[in-house]
């Protein structure tokens, strides 16, 4: 097993899910939120409405891709980070009493940094960080528990399918992952050392122990945005009938079960470079599972 890579892991999705808990309280508390489709929060639509929005941008990316060079792509790409960087950092920046102009100055410096810093695998991380906490707090706040249910489910049968049926998935995390650009978070890790059997897993089960460096793992951010949106949904439910900060308790119950399940899917894809596992399903099953028992316990 690869401690290293599970203990990146685990910081950074509980470093994630905490800022995105924070500022997902604070929109609530606000009641600051997006239209997703329509203005009622509890419709089905607007969880069905997600799931478009993220086909057509999926059709879209992958038609850039297969048309543009890798030059203009990446001019593109950038584009794409930095307004996804520069409006979720506005986001996060919210909870902290910073007048407008600070929180805009802010932004845009962490988008400048990220601009000149662009190999830098840490900053990148910190940007993924930022712009994963700030669109699912939001999600989460615009979006009420029936269709963000939906949402979460149907997420994961389409990360099922993009991954092991039609494989598009793959195709645009090798067009993004190569780039250093804020849509994944890096892992640097170890490897097992090839074995007989020609693949790292082969390796393991030869019993070496020993690990080689050089490998980087890259993590999708809607990994943890998706979890991060249903938590921020589960707890504006709970801050109706339960005060702080019990209301916390079921969303980070669903949380802890989405980080075990997404361990569990990078320890199987760590087992071989190159193996390309969806996290969602296994996510979505466990947090599914856990917040139907939580409502049957009558905690919310």
């Amino acid at each position: 097993m690869n401690y290293r890579l599970l203990a990146q892991l685990a910081l950074l999705f509980i470093t994630t899910q905490a800022l995105g808990l924070f500022v997902g309280n604070y929109l609530i508390s606000q009641d600051i939120h997006t239209t997703i489709v329509s203005d009622n929060p509890d419709g089905v639509e607007n969880g069905i409405g997600l799931i478009v929005w993220i086909l057509i941008m999926t059709g879209v990316l992958l038609a850039i891709i297969k048309f543009v060079s890798e030059k203009i792509l990446f001019i593109l790409l950038k584009g794409l980070e930095t307004l996804a960087i520069f409006g979720s950092a506005f986001i996060v920046l919210l909870p902290f009493g910073l007048d407008e102009a600070a929180i805009l100055s802010l932004s845009a410096l962490l988008v400048i940094v990220r601009i000149v810093k662009k190999d830098n695998v840490l900053l990148r991380n910190v940007s993924s960080t930022v712009a994963a906490a700030g669109a699912g707090a939001l999600i989460g706040a615009s979006i009420g528990i029936f269709p963000i249910l939906v949402f979460l489910l149907l997420m994961a049968a389409y990360d099922f399918i993009a991954v092991f049926k039609t494989g598009h998935m793959v195709t645009l995390a090798k067009s993004i992952t190569n780039k250093n650009l804020s849509f994944t978070y890096a892992m640097p890790a170890s490897q097992p050392m090839q074995g007989k059997g020609g693949n790292n897993t082969a390796g393991a089960k030869a019993g070496s122990g020993k690990m080689v460096k050089g490998h980087q793992f890259e993590l999708g951010t809607g990994d943890m945005v998706v979890p991060l949106a249903f938590a921020v949904s589960v707890l504006s439910a709970a801050l109706k009938v339960l005060p702080m900060p019990y209301a916390l308790l079921p969303s980070l119950g669903v949380l802890a079960v989405s980080l075990l399940g997404l361990g569990f899917t990078v320890h199987m894809a760590s087992q071989k470079v190159g193996r390309a596992l969806p996290a969602l399903p296994v996510q979505a099953l466990l947090m599914a599972i856990v917040f139907g028992l939580i409502k049957l316990s009558g905690i919310m």
